[in-house]
């Protein structure tokens, strides 16, 4: 359904163009209060049916898929340009990744996996290949040698924020550039709050599959939304 309307889309005459960014955001599921031996199993693919033999009920709502990882928020600077604390806060569930074109703002390619999956190792599988314009943004966490060699590979100019020297002082042009690139890269940031503050979106399911179901609907409808906003614009004039 989202590739098909992804058709649909181009046929309309909205291509993918101006570039893509990408990003990534974690889907809340609900926590499982598990002991530290069952965490284990989990951690090494042993599945629920084998891990409560014996409690067939208790097994079918564990969701043995999702996993549980710390989000960090960057401290504001204190008083004296000392740096702020850093603040990190647990979190479980599934990790939603996607790319979205710059000129209008459709998700054109998704990703769902557990919610310990590192976001620089998505960027392949979001990045694509079709879009007019060979930009492509991104948060420090999706640069590295490996993912700035495969860019060039393809064709793709790296817009990846660069990452602060360790031990010294972010240069003042790098500050600069990363900067410009934040005012276009911030834009992703308005697809996740819309799935998240009046979506609701949130992973009730058992399970990747279900989870990967329910994310992409959710990237489907507001690709759906999103249509509708540039359709009114166009027939307002």
């Amino acid at each position: 359904m989202f590739v098909a309307f992804d058709r649909q889309l181009r046929e309309r005459g909205y291509l993918p163009m101006g570039g893509q960014i990408v990003d990534a955001t974690l889907v809340a599921a609900p926590k499982q209060r598990n002991t530290v031996p069952e965490k284990e199993a989990i951690k090494a693919g042993t599945s629920a049916a084998e891990i409560w033999p014996d409690q067939p009920a208790k097994a079918a709502q564990k969701d043995t898929d999702a996993r549980r990882t710390l989000k960090f928020a960057k401290g504001r600077p204190l008083p004296g340009g000392k740096p702020g604390i850093d603040i990190a806060s647990p979190s479980f569930g599934h990790k939603s990744s996607i790319a979205i074109c710059r000129r209008y703002g459709f998700i054109r390619r998704g990703k769902v996996t557990d919610g310990a999956r590192f976001d620089g190792r998505m960027l392949r599988d979001v990045v694509t290949t079709d879009n007019t314009a060979s930009d492509v943004w991104a948060d420090t966490a999706y640069r590295s040698r490996s993912n700035e060699a495969w860019l060039k590979s393809i064709g793709r100019v790296s817009r990846v924020h660069r990452k602060k020297p360790k031990g010294k002082p972010m240069p003042a042009g790098t500050a600069r550039a990363n900067a410009a690139k934040s005012t276009v890269r911030a834009r992703i940031e308005h697809v996740f709050a819309r799935q998240k503050d009046q979506m609701g979106m949130f992973i009730r399911t058992i399970g990747i599959a279900r989870a990967e179901t329910k994310i992409t609907l959710a990237n489907l409808a507001y690709n759906i939304d999103r249509l509708i906003l540039h359709e009114r614009r166009a027939a307002m004039g």
